[in-house]
């Protein structure tokens, strides 16, 4: 990858700081505290290349743009706000998928997303 710039610092940044997995868009609002003239051209530049040298990681939710997320993270899931469209990391997995597979099958891997309101958005809702 190309030596590191303020802008791709302040990508990691934000990824780092969030601490869950974010759209593009998001990147740029947190990375614009560091780097104020940053564009969301340059943001997508920088997570290819990111992506590209196994930086960052892309996060797909079924229908939805990619959030991107730092690599590295141990196996694991995530839950999508229904309100505010967050999506979050979860560090558990239920186990073995194996035994919900159609008998002969075989499962090499699985993904799983769950849904609900997160913690502010339900404390809002009460």
């Amino acid at each position: 990858m190309e030596r590191s710039t303020r802008q791709r610092d302040a990508i990691r940044q934000a990824l780092a700081e969030a601490g869950r997995p974010l759209l593009p868009a998001e990147i740029l609002a947190l990375a614009q505290a560091e780097v104020p003239a940053l564009g969301i051209a340059t943001v997508y530049r920088n997570l290819k290349q990111l992506a590209e040298a196994g930086e960052v990681q892309a996060v797909e939710l079924p229908g939805e743009a990619p959030r991107f997320e730092l690599h590295g993270h141990p196996h694991h899931h995530h839950f999508r706000c229904t309100a505010c469209q967050r999506v979050f990391d979860v560090h558990a997995c239920p186990g073995d998928m194996g035994q919900l597979a159609p008998a002969g099958f075989t499962v090499e891997r699985h993904e799983l997303t769950l849904y609900g309101r997160c913690r502010d958005c339900a404390a809002r809702r009460r």
